[in-house]
């Protein structure tokens, strides 16, 4: 459940002194929330938050590794407050950059949205640290647009991003996994031929780039198995909180 898009909405119940539009009358009702999505706001919640511990920022912040969370606006909060369980703060050792998107009505004007700054940023400031985790928005929002042309453009320019990324951290000895939550631009058209605007739930890929990827199978897995393998990929020991596995098996030698 998204919390941060049930906020605003809330506010205009929650408070009385409300600026985000203009709701006539203040609605006294009594407001419970599904889970809470502020603690400043003065509401009951059904679920209480889940205290995740031992999670992947966690455990590489406390192994002494620095870490770089990078990704423009639309997908800022996701490698920030979402990676680390619903918190804001970030772990010591973990440096944030956000690059704004483009504004723009729809993203379809404009599908390149800000991943070539992303991109400079990532490869300007990649040799400084241990983990980055990177979300390129473009496949996600333009998917959402519906105009196949559009979107055809975006996965073109993450595809060009990529292309500039992977061959510098290999030529710093580093190791990559590229992979999704979710998908959205492989489909954008219905079986009618209308526009398809929602996110899929075809499976995503993992790819591992590094100078060793031909040593190892990569398995079929679930997102719980992401943060597991990147902990394989830095040498650090999975806490017994993962219920995932490391995806990447070491083939056995003929």
């Amino acid at each position: 459940f998204r919390a941060d898009r049930a906020r605003q909405l809330s506010q205009a119940f929650l408070f009385e002194k409300f600026d985000g539009f203009d709701r006539g009358v203040w609605p006294r009702v009594h407001f419970v929330t599904l889970t809470q999505y502020d603690v400043t706001y003065p509401s009951p919640y059904i679920f209480a938050p889940e205290n995740l511990e031992h999670i992947l920022g966690e455990v590489a912040s406390a192994a002494g590794k620095t870490q770089l969370r990078i990704a423009e606006t639309e997908k800022y909060p996701h490698v920030t407050y979402f990676f680390n369980g619903g918190v804001e703060r970030a772990f010591p050792g973990e440096e944030r950059k956000i690059v704004p998107s483009p504004k723009v009505a729809t993203y379809d004007l404009q599908p390149e949205m800000s991943a070539l700054q992303v991109t400079d940023e990532v490869c300007a400031r990649m040799a400084n640290y241990d983990l980055i985790i990177l979300n390129f928005a473009n496949p996600d929002m333009v998917g959402h647009t519906g105009v196949v042309e559009a979107g055809i453009k975006a996965v073109e320019t993450v595809d060009a991003c990529v292309a500039r990324i992977v061959p510098k951290l290999l030529e710093l000895d580093g190791k990559c996994l590229i992979t999704a939550d979710h998908g959205n631009c492989e489909l954008m058209r219905n079986p009618d031929g209308s526009p398809n605007t929602a996110h899929t739930t075809n499976l995503v890929l993992v790819i591992y780039v590094a100078k060793d990827a031909a040593n190892f199978v990569c398995h079929d897995g679930i997102l719980a198995d992401v943060a597991p393998t990147l902990l394989f990929l830095l040498g650090l020991p999975q806490p017994k909180e993962m219920t995932g596995h490391n995806l990447l098996v070491r083939k056995s030698k003929k």
